[in-house]
């Protein structure tokens, strides 16, 4: 019961913050939507021309023009009141109710060994800014699984022993580019999206895409021992994958 009631919660604030941000956009800031375009497209822009100087200065001032246009939106300022009030309800019906936690200790019938777990170091690790590339010589692979903010990622297939079944790349980013290079005897699927871009899947070509979602993949992969499973989802950014 109470978990249903956090989630109604949830979905009040989400769908009061839904029509604030409706409202603003109609009414009160029209031009929010042009400013946060023109923003990533600086940053964008910037990181595009970096290491040179007038790049460095759109990539920062796009950052700090994004930063000031968020904080000036009443919906943020919305969704920080509703948060604030659903903690002070949460902690005033913890004092009114207190929860209390009964412990019942059972004997195990049964004496259960220790599981054994492999830790492993990831090839990626999360991470804001910077690029990402994997090493120019051989390593051992991975499924890859990241969160990143501005830069690049470029996954090379070429220098490492993929195992049988499947391989994942799972890669969220909110601008830069993705690149992943695969050899030639693996079947391949891939589901991309993106808000501003281009996409080259093996030589196809889709230009520039706006708001879009991108499934493709070769006709033999369902029935592949090795194949190669590409999830991608960028705000702003150019996804390439061919064979190497």
């Amino acid at each position: 019961m109470e978990n249903k009631i956090k989630s109604e919660y949830t979905s009040w604030i989400f769908i009061f913050g839904s029509v604030v941000l409706f409202l603003e956009i109609a009414f009160f800031n029209q031009g929010l939507i042009f400013s946060l375009l023109v923003e990533a497209g600086m940053i964008y822009i910037g990181r595009k021309w970096m290491p040179k100087s007038i790049g460095k200065i759109l990539f920062w001032l796009g950052i700090i023009l994004l930063i000031i246009s968020i904080f000036n939106m009443i919906t943020l300022k919305f969704l920080l009141f509703a948060i604030i009030v659903h903690l002070i309800i949460q902690y005033a019906q913890s004092k009114r109710k207190p929860e209390h936690i009964r412990v019942t200790v059972k004997e195990p019938a049964v004496k259960l060994e220790k599981e054994t777990v492999i830790s492993k170091k990831p090839i990626f690790t999360n991470q804001l800014f910077g690029r990402r590339k994997t090493p120019e010589q051989v390593y051992e692979w991975g499924d890859i699984n990241i969160q990143t903010g501005v830069g690049d990622t470029l996954v090379d297939l070429s220098y490492t022993v993929l195992p049988k079944g499947e391989t994942v790349i799972f890669i969220r980013n909110i601008i830069g580019n993705v690149k992943v290079y695969i050899p030639y005897d693996v079947e391949l699927s891939v589901n991309h999206s993106a808000i501003a871009g281009s996409t080259e899947i093996l030589d196809v070509q889709e230009g520039k895409i706006f708001n879009q979602n991108t499934q493709v993949q070769t006709p033999g992969f369902d029935q592949a021992e090795q194949r190669i499973k590409i999830i991608t989802s960028l705000l702003v950014g150019d996804l390439e994958v061919k064979r190497v």
